[in-house]
């Protein structure tokens, strides 16, 4: 991701969460700058976030992973830490050919945490590990 787009989409989610926090909602010009930045993968993104699509997974150690339940009703796991999704759109878009800055699901991720919009689940080292491994089968 160029730097400075990071840094741009950076601010505008910072923004967003302050926005949030003052008035419970999204300003139209917040979501324009949304749509510049993120393209494709915004409106669906938001469409995540007003389905409380996104869960995030927290183990006792304090591990940390996120669930979002795509349109597809398939559930994918993100990593916001590392801007990574196992969907198939991630590999190819965002990783091959670097056409977009995130797909749906991890921005849904970040919106989610801007606007307090995720739905918590604690579980155990080995359910969190089992989730984790869940996905790398699907994948192999």
């Amino acid at each position: 991701m160029d730097s400075t787009l990071s840094a741009a989409a950076e601010e505008l989610l910072k923004e967003i969460k302050k926005a949030f926090q003052e008035t419970s909602h999204v300003p139209d010009d917040l979501l324009l700058g949304l749509k510049f930045i993120f393209g494709s993968s915004a409106v669906p993104a938001l469409d995540l976030v007003d389905q409380r699509s996104v869960t995030r997974v927290t183990s006792p150690s304090g591990r940390t992973a996120y669930q979002v339940l795509g349109s597809s009703g398939k559930l994918y796991t993100c990593y916001s830490s590392c801007r990574f999704c196992t969907c198939p759109a991630f590999g190819f878009t965002v990783l091959q050919k670097s056409e977009s800055l995130l797909c749906k699901h991890i921005l849904a991720v970040y919106l989610s945490q801007a606007m307090g919009a995720c739905q918590e689940l604690t579980v155990s080292e080995e359910q969190l590990t089992s989730i984790l491994l869940a996905e790398e089968e699907d994948e192999g």
